[in-house]
């Protein structure tokens, strides 16, 4: 039976999970995620995992940091004065916003911490620093 490997385009159906149990992401209410190995459109990890599986195996991953998202970068993470920003900001934890740094480079920030004065933003990716548990079953080799 034919394996996965680098150039293959493939379908497959995974679960994304933190070691709580936790589920982050899941493709099962979806259509399969389809992409090329070695195509640098999912982490490294996840594409690492898919080489060598055959069509209908099921298997899971523990993708640490160096293979997602990397660490989490401490300098990513900055404090403004409610006063820096702008009047009709209303920021809320969690939320997600869209700030144009002045090299004009467009960089997605999370509001993480709050205080009357200030507001905390963290330009990492929210997975960065976390180690990954995937369940992937490979649906496809195209």
């Amino acid at each position: 039976m034919k394996q996965a490997s680098t150039g293959d385009n493939v379908k497959v159906h995974y679960k994304g999970s933190f070691d709580d149990g936790t589920v982050f992401d899941s493709s099962r209410d979806s259509d399969p995620l389809e992409f090329t190995i070695g195509g640098c459109q999912v982490i490294p990890g996840f594409e690492e995992a898919v080489v060598g599986m055959t069509k209908g195996e099921t298997r899971t991953a523990r993708i640490t940091p160096d293979k997602a998202y990397g660490p989490h970068n401490k300098e990513m993470v900055v404090v403004f004065g409610r006063d820096q920003l702008p009047s009709d900001l209303q920021p809320s934890i969690g939320q997600v916003l869209r700030f144009r740094r002045n090299d004009g480079y467009i960089i997605g920030v999370t509001v993480v911490d709050m205080s009357d004065t200030n507001v905390t933003f963290d330009g990492n990716h929210p997975l960065a620093g976390k180690d990954l548990i995937f369940e992937i079953q490979l649906m496809e080799i195209i």
